[in-house]
């Protein structure tokens, strides 16, 4: 069997390889290049450092101009339209388990392995569940949510059974060469976590300022563009008012900001599209499921209900704070993934 394992020049992804290799597998690293700065360049060269570490064949497979096209653009598109987007999700989806997948099989892989944090089962009826890595803290599934049974097929999550800890202490006992390397929580390319400058260099349309309003109606002030503004904010927003006050809406067709209470961010349901039912199809009937609206989210229990085949509406039990547009919203039932979508709007 050979694998195919994307390297990221990160310790997950470096212990996941030689996790494989320990295995008997015929092993080899891909690493993507997506884009080009100085911490995409020291991540390639990590994973080409374990790569010559291990003794395994590496490539390193340009794909900036696609990434360009279907995620920065829509990272910035998105922003422009008032939403808040995970360009993580939409990588896993169209880049690394599509293109980098399809490269790989060039190379002659059978498998493609990474260092995610999530499980993968085969059901007695042949079908694939994804579920939660066995490291709560670490768990990954949510980025995970738009997989399909192909995609969960031909996927490897070496280090899924193991902890956080676990896969440090194996890097150092095996002197892996990023065994001591930070873990970056950064989107990979906004490399100083600053989205306004980001968004200032690549937007293309227009930033136009516009006003901030209360819930009712009332001018507050000014904001700089509707793109540097999430909902649930609270700094720097600009504005004085009698209690602390929180971006409660963005309304684009107004070119407004809506702030409110910390009261007034919370919400007891949301619509969400663009669906992928992981293991069954969409539920015919409204499901009792647990659902996370963002990734650091706690799950909270929730009804999910048909609206059309590409709609559903979510009703919480308890009202949720800052659910976002652009987000995704996950499904669990226990530490399985049923399923998720893009959040497009909330309800009260």
């Amino acid at each position: 069997m050979k694998i195919a394992v994307a390297m990221s020049g990160g310790v997950d992804s470096s212990v996941a390889a030689a996790l494989l290799k320990q295995a008997g597998h015929d092993v080899f690293g891909v690493t993507m290049r997506l884009v080009d700065n100085p911490k995409s360049r020291d991540a390639i060269a990590d994973a080409r450092k374990v790569a010559d570490n291990l003794g395994i064949p590496h490539h390193v497979i340009d794909l900036q101009s696609i990434f360009q096209r279907v995620i920065i653009n829509d990272f910035c598109r998105e922003y422009g339209l008032g939403n808040t987007p995970n360009p993580c999700i939409l990588c896993n989806m169209h880049i690394k388990f599509g293109i980098l997948w399809e490269k790989a099989k060039g190379l002659g892989a059978d498998f493609l392995a990474t260092g995610h944090y999530a499980r993968i089962e085969k059901t007695n009826r042949g079908k694939y569940r994804l579920i939660k890595g066995k490291d709560k803290r670490k768990d990954q599934s949510y980025f995970l949510c738009r997989l399909t049974q192909e995609q969960l097929g031909y996927s490897l999550f070496p280090v899924g059974e193991l902890t956080k800890d676990k896969v440090r202490k194996i890097a150092k006992e095996i002197e892996l060469p990023v065994a001591a390397r930070h873990e970056s929580q950064e989107i990979c390319f906004v490399t100083d976590d600053d989205h306004a400058r980001f968004l200032k260099e690549h937007y293309r349309g227009k930033i136009e300022t516009g006003p901030i309003l209360d819930s009712h109606g009332k001018k507050l002030g000014e904001h700089r563009g509707i793109m540097f503004y999430t909902i649930g904010q609270r700094k720097g927003l600009g504005v004085t008012a009698a209690e602390p006050v929180y971006v409660i809406a963005i309304e684009p067709e107004k070119n407004a900001i809506i702030v409110g209470t910390k009261k007034e961010t919370y919400a007891s349901e949301l619509i969400a599209d663009n669906l992928n039912w992981i293991t069954e199809p969409m539920p015919e009937k409204p499901t009792k499921v647990k659902a996370r609206v963002r990734y650091r989210h706690p799950e909270a229990a929730s009804i999910v209900s048909r609206i059309d085949e590409n709609r559903v509406r979510v009703k919480f039990a308890k009202p949720q704070m800052a659910i976002t547009p652009g987000q995704a919203v996950v499904f669990y039932d226990g530490d399985t993934v049923i399923g998720g979508g893009r959040i497009i709007r909330q309800g009260k």
